[in-house]
């Protein structure tokens, strides 16, 4: 048999973590081999973050449209093309994926085409071809949990759904997390008429309750009706549509199901468990430093148990590459890490929330407000409305930031900065903001906790 090929550091999956793992250690002068059986970008390049945006991008213009004559422009609209909808979709993924590939060929990065299993501590088997690393990283990314449910024809994923060429009359979503919210608002935009079905009590159950108030009234303004509390029982489907029951015994009917009941972890039939990995429900079970006690093999991005977002994936993937050359990195908690739904009105958030701030510092050490964008002159131009709220300990550095509102996704970066470098609202207070913009809204929300507000 020949000499299996050797290499400083393999990557098993080439998306976000996997690839970011890539970049990084060849920057810090380790030989890497990439295993990747599809295409490389993984689910957020080709499934999930890119091609999703691209559709609520042309959501986002569908509304203009509607909305036109109040700016006194007047545009009509007519209808959407799916089809070109899905071709422009298409572009953008096809010119992310050639710059991605033409990168790592630049960088010097072995890509070994074909699906890897761990055979050994150090080895990993592509279609019977062995290939040894030193160090050796595990990122094989997430699947569509499907609870069971057959998907085909009326009953689909977000996976399907981005392929389809035409628009259902109706749609249930199953499931009202980010997925579920963002394709139902992409949905309604588009004209379809749209029910989620969310067994836990509110949609968006992870964010602030002050900002899932406001997207609930949001969504029921636009027209998109939801069901919350119930679970659902059962979904059947013929060739005219499909049911869905729950468990209290009401039913909804509609042309289509989306399944966005999440993402689980993909890696079943890997080799990991042979190897003695530590696995919890499918996920692999690393330490704080994403080491997972085998070996030198580590384990990063959807698989390891967490918010499973793709700048999640990147910054672990850099962490191990980091971890191995021995530079020790700075772990980064998962409350830390800033989180956008791309819904209309959309969310963006980081941190604590007020009722998980108040249990981990206590109800009485913790200090909240609220700006709302109605003061903003930005926001009045874009015709949002949304608050930005902002959550200290009392006397304290502010612990969490949560905005809704269109386009307040792009505020994000300055509020993390707020909360991982444990600002004072008194510091922050004293940024100058750019008038007019949507930023100002965190500065005045900054100024009103520090007991100074201008126009609150």
């Amino acid at each position: 048999m020949a000499t299996a090929q050797e290499f400083d550091i393999l990557v098993l999956g080439g998306g976000s973590a996997g690839y970011s793992a890539a970049l990084r250690a060849v920057q810090l002068g380790f030989t890497v081999g990439l295993i990747e059986k599809g295409k490389l970008g993984g689910t957020c390049l080709h499934t999930g973050c890119i091609p999703t945006k691209a559709y609520l991008h042309a959501a986002e213009v569908a509304e203009e449209a509607k909305e036109s004559e109040k700016v006194g422009v007047n545009v009509s609209f007519e209808s959407i093309d799916m089809a070109k909808v899905r071709d422009y979709k298409n572009g953008i993924v096809a010119g992310k994926f050639k710059g991605l590939s033409g990168l790592l060929k630049m960088k010097k990065i072995t890509v070994i085409e074909g699906e890897g299993k761990l055979t050994a501590e150090d080895t990993v088997t592509v279609d019977g071809t062995e290939y040894k690393g030193k160090h050796i990283v595990l990122a094989t990314g997430s699947v569509s949990k499907t609870f069971g449910l057959e998907i085909r024809d009326r009953v689909i994923t977000s996976t399907e759904a981005l392929e389809m060429d035409y628009l259902p009359k109706s749609a249930i979503v199953l499931g009202g997390g980010v997925i579920g919210s963002e394709f139902a608002s992409l949905w309604n935009s588009m004209g379809v008429d749209v029910t989620i079905i969310e067994g836990l009590p509110h949609l968006v159950p992870n964010e602030d309750p002050s900002v899932i108030k406001i997207v609930e009234r949001e969504f029921k303004k636009r027209g998109i009706k939801y069901n919350l509390g119930t679970f659902f029982e059962k979904v059947e489907q013929d060739s005219n549509g499909a049911k869905v029951t729950l468990s209290d015994g009401k039913e909804f009917e509609a042309d289509l199901v989306l399944v966005a009941v999440g993402r689980g972890p993909n890696t079943e039939g890997f080799g990991f468990e042979e190897q003695g990995i530590t696995m919890d429900r499918g996920f692999v079970i690393p330490n704080e430093r994403l080491h997972t006690g085998v070996g030198n093999i580590y384990a990063i991005g959807d698989i390891v148990p967490g918010v499973q977002l793709a700048h999640r994936g990147y910054q672990q993937g850099r962490f191990v590459a980091e971890e191995i050359a021995g530079l020790n990195p700075m772990v980064v908690e998962d409350i830390n890490i800033p989180k956008v739904t791309f819904t209309n009105p959309e969310i963006a958030s980081i941190g604590y929330t007020q009722p998980k701030a108040e249990e981990k510092f206590g109800k009485e050490n913790i200090e909240t407000t609220e700006y709302n964008l109605a003061g903003n002159g930005k926001s009045s131009i874009l015709g949002t409305g949304g608050i930005v709220k902002v959550v200290r300990e009392k006397d304290g550095p502010i612990v969490g930031v949560h905005m809704v509102g269109k386009r307040m996704g792009e505020q994000i970066g300055e509020a993390q900065m707020w909360v991982v470098w444990e600002a004072f609202p008194e510091d922050v207070a004293q940024f100058i903001h750019a008038h007019p913009t949507q930023n100002e809204s965190l500065g005045e929300a900054a100024m009103a906790l520090a007991g100074a507000p201008l126009h609150g």
